[in-house]
């Protein structure tokens, strides 16, 4: 049994692997249904002519996500045209939130060079994400509240005892194969929530290390998962499974909570992309029916990377000159492939039922 107060600092959070059942028969069969719908969208983003498309569109949507965990609120306008327009957005949220897809790439970057997830790579995600010089928490007194100001947890305290909890941590994350890939993933989320290693960012931090470790155990190729969308949908749970690991050493609640977030999130992220392809398709054939002087591949690849495009997106990719791509997007404004937006001085160009899909 735990003998844990939450006043004071959990330094006795135990090191991984946890002492516990965590191969029931109930999160075994979880296990294999997850790690099956996780298996056919890897397979579909493996089988797309350029898997590196659609991925801005979806690191963006999975950081607006995770942020707005943290009440980190922006739109999809306001996120998609701070990308595309060279306007400089005062929207302090929308900025976090580009931070935050910056760090997912770094983390992914990081790992085609050197598959570890360190403690020092974590430091990097968090920094990058807060655009600070933050570090391994050092002064004492941090908790954790409740809505109603409650302190319901106090995290490890002392940055000594902290750099040993994430060194155990890095171990587990990358030696320990005893244990089934997706399972492990669940249980170094835990430890990194309850060690809690920075004075904020963690969470976000925390949610681009689920991803990371999909990438490092070969299980997605393509960090392309919207979980965050799941836990902003199942909040509550997700909440109750970390304190009942907290609280009584219950670890399959937790365990199943996570595996039916891969799962769930899978479906729907195959569902999402095979709505994309099919959009993009039917769309590149209308504009050949119907422009067909306008239409080419690596225009409707361009019209389809984000949902915003502008005139310079069409010119970097070598496809005429200012005035020729110009006509362009206005033909295709005109048959109503998309729709012009001003940004300042900037036009952009709305894939209006791009856009939809990623609204669902």
């Amino acid at each position: 049994m735990n003998f844990f107060d939450k006043a004071k600092p959990y330094n006795d959070l135990p090191l991984l692997p946890p002492k516990a059942d965590l191969e029931t028969k109930e999160i075994l069969t979880k296990t294999i249904t997850a790690s099956r719908a996780l298996a056919q969208l890897n397979g579909a983003i493996r089988n797309l002519p350029n898997p590196s498309l659609f991925l801005d569109t979806i690191h963006l949507q999975e950081a607006k996500a995770s942020s707005e965990i943290e009440n980190i609120i922006t739109t999809n306008d306001d996120l998609y045209q701070a990308v595309v327009a060279d306007k400089k957005f005062d929207n302090s949220a929308t900025k976090e939130v580009i931070s935050y897809k910056e760090a997912i790439w770094l983390g992914f970057k990081h790992l085609e060079k050197k598959p570890f997830i360190t403690t020092n790579l974590c430091i990097e995600l968090v920094q990058c994400i807060k655009q600070n010089t933050a570090g391994i928490r050092t002064t004492p007194g941090t908790t954790l509240s409740n809505t109603k100001g409650e302190v319901i947890y106090t995290p490890p305290s002392g940055e000594q005892v902290i750099r040993e909890k994430m060194a155990n941590l890095e171990t587990f994350i990358n030696e320990n194969e005893s244990l089934d890939p997706l399972i492990k993933m669940a249980i170094s989320h835990y430890q990194f929530e309850a060690i809690h290693p920075f004075s904020d960012g963690n969470g976000r931090t925390g949610r681009i290390l689920l991803l990371l470790q999909l990438k490092l155990e070969k299980l997605l190729d393509i960090p392309a998962l919207f979980l965050s969308e799941y836990i902003i949908h199942h909040k509550d749970n997700y909440y109750k499974g970390l304190r009942a690991i907290t609280e009584k050493n219950d670890w399959s609640k937790f365990i199943l909570y996570m595996l039916d977030m891969v799962e769930t999130t899978s479906i729907k992220g195959l569902d999402r992309l095979e709505s994309i392809i099919q959009l993009m398709e039917t769309t590149g054939q209308e504009i050949k029916e119907r422009l067909p002087k306008v239409y080419s591949k690596d225009l409707v690849e361009v019209i389809f990377k984000l949902p915003y495009t502008k005139r310079q997106n069409l010119i970097d990719i070598e496809l005429g000159t200012p005035k020729t791509v110009g006509n362009y997007l206005i033909a295709l404004e005109e048959e109503g492939f998309l729709k012009s937006v001003r940004v300042g001085k900037e036009k952009l160009y709305l894939n209006q039922k791009l856009m939809r899909i990623l609204e669902k």
